[in-house]
């Protein structure tokens, strides 16, 4: 393992580094208030060994566990993961992990020269398979990983799957973090029920947060911070009156060219642009204009990264062990076993996580289609039917209906949006009528009949009225929303204005005419960045839009 410079991730915000008080009295009553009554229990009915590197510390309650195995629990992220507290008077670092194959789970990290075994967690008695312990003096902001020695004496180095914090890409290692940030949208939270009601307008600005703009659009390496996204993108969306902006993927992710959909931080918002009071910040000055934020998420498969999810404790943990199931052929990356309670509840509290700590709108949740289906990309003989000969997968359609309960249940003045390509029944339908309880289905449909119509010569469009006009046939059937989004101008597909027919003076009127058609037909709307003014090139991940466009 090479050594990292220490405090590797410097920020004007980072917490200071202290055994007593964090970063002021507020932020470590903040912190204490989930954990002290259990603190006080567990002190009360445990002896806790301080001569050790790893005091024997817990914040699990059984039914935290029975739950978490039952797949019911959804809020992991107060207590797995990395969380400091005071044990005994003393500030150190709670560790949480769950590792069922494993005989050794140790810490390693700037603190201890980054050696194996030194300061080894301690196994559940229950046989969970969760590891945990106390670490005194263990500082906010220092990097770590988790040594394994897992299934057939597979040693690894693993990144922490409920950390709130990464080093920056190359560099793998997570880092401890406080989630404190003192919100100032109580006006928004209060009055965003009718804001995000189906019933209200939506007019969605689909944004990749890296290439909208950057410090110098010819290196791929710059980075705006989340603090100079938020002086130029909010005032610009603003301006430009849409009611919603959408991420692209924000979670941690190793590899800029998968543009965020394949995570290895599904608690964490990517170091690239900052730390997470960063993006809460850039959220809050949304908000304060009266424009919601949307999400995406992905809970259907993960790359495999050595620092990551696959094989996390030597075996198959986290993804099925069956690669007709487990092994996503499109992406090649691996797909979750929803099937295991510990998943299941994993991947419900990372969506309940953004939209508790960082106050989002709406989750727009990826390759919906991917996860319904057994047979999604995949011949005969790469499948197996279900129990009852079908080709759904019936582990993720009911993980689907437990993530829309829980998420409209506890934030029902929210909205999840499914990117959903295939005439699947129910999407956008109540879980109590057999639907999948989504609030929101993409109308895939829609864009294809939309783009091919407009493609046409206008001569021609009166033999193909059908593409106009076949949308509202099947609009009733689903709480629909219409994408041109990130997917319909890249790989050779052109940009949206030479997708349109005859010269440039009628290209742009075409393309105006395709956006007011758009924003005429029913459902919620959604453009992708630089399809509003029109960008002459495709999206380019590397670089930024062309700005130069509007001189």
């Amino acid at each position: 393992m090479t050594q990292r410079k220490e405090n590797s991730t410097s920020d004007a915000n980072e917490p200071q580094h202290t055994n007593e008080i964090v970063s002021g009295e507020k932020k470590s009553d903040e912190r204490s208030k989930l954990t002290s009554s259990d603190q006080r229990s567990y002190e009360q009915e445990h002896f806790i060994d301080t001569g050790k590197p790893v005091w024997n510390y817990s914040l699990l309650t059984d039914e935290d566990v029975k739950n978490y195995q039952a797949g019911t629990n959804y809020t992991l992220y107060e207590k797995f993961g990395s969380h400091s507290v005071k044990v005994n008077g003393v500030w150190g670092m709670y560790f949480c992990v769950w590792a069922p194959n494993a005989t050794s789970v140790s810490v390693i990290g700037n603190f201890n020269h980054w050696k194996n075994h030194e300061h080894e967690l301690y196994p559940r008695w229950d046989k969970s398979g969760i590891w945990e312990g106390f670490i005194p003096g263990f500082n906010l902001g220092e990097s770590y990983k988790y040594y394994i020695v897992g299934y057939g004496g597979k040693m690894q180095d693993k990144g922490d799957p409920f950390a709130n914090f990464w080093e920056k890409r190359p560099l793998t290692a997570s880092i401890t973090w406080d989630m404190y940030y003192e919100w100032k949208d109580e006006e928004w939270m209060n009055k965003r029920k009718e804001n995000n009601s189906l019933a209200a307008p939506w007019s969605v600005y689909e944004v990749h947060l890296a290439s909208w703009m950057r410090p110098d659009k010819n290196d791929e390496e710059t980075y705006n911070t989340y603090e100079q996204i938020r002086e130029r993108l909010v005032p610009y969306v603003k301006e430009m009156g849409f009611t919603h902006v959408e991420f692209m993927p924000v979670m941690e992710h190793p590899f800029d060219g998968s543009w965020g959909y394949q995570c290895t931080g599904f608690f964490a918002s990517t170091s690239r642009f900052g730390n997470p009071q960063g993006l809460m910040g850039l959220i809050d000055a949304f908000h304060s204009e009266g424009i919601g934020v949307i999400l995406d998420w992905v809970p259907s498969h993960f790359p495999y990264d050595a620092h990551g999810l696959f094989m996390f404790d030597g075996t198959h943990t986290y993804e099925y062990a069956d690669m007709r199931k487990g092994f996503h052929p499109d992406w090649n990356s691996y797909v979750f076993n929803y099937k295991r309670g510990e998943v299941k509840s994993f991947l419900i509290s990372s969506a309940r996580f953004w939209l508790d700590k960082f106050h989002i709108d709406g989750i727009r949740v990826d390759a919906v289609s991917s996860m319904l289906k057994l047979n999604y990309s995949r011949t005969h003989g790469q499948w197996e039917p279900n129990e009852f000969g079908g080709e759904g997968n019936l582990e993720a359609m009911a993980f689907i209906k437990d993530l829309n309960e829980t998420v409209y249940r506890d934030f029902p003045d929210t909205q999840t949006i499914a990117e959903e390509a295939t005439d699947w029944p129910g999407v956008s339908r109540p879980t109590w009528q057999d639907g999948l309880g989504f609030g929101m289905k993409w109308m895939m449909g829609w864009m294809h009949d939309t783009l091919d119509y407009f493609e046409m010569d206008p001569f021609f469009r009166q033999f193909h009225q059908d593409k106009f006009s076949f949308s509202m046939m099947y609009y009733y059937d689903e709480n629909f929303m219409l994408p041109l989004s990130h997917d319909e101008v890249v790989h050779g597909k052109s940009p949206m204005l030479y997708k349109m027919p005859g010269d440039e003076w009628q290209k742009m009127a075409n393309l105006r005419l395709m956006y007011t058609y758009m924003w005429t037909h029913p459902g919620a709307k959604l453009l992708f960045m630089g399809d509003e003014f029109g960008q002459t090139s495709e999206w380019n991940y590397k670089s930024e839009l062309e700005w130069q466009l509007l001189q």
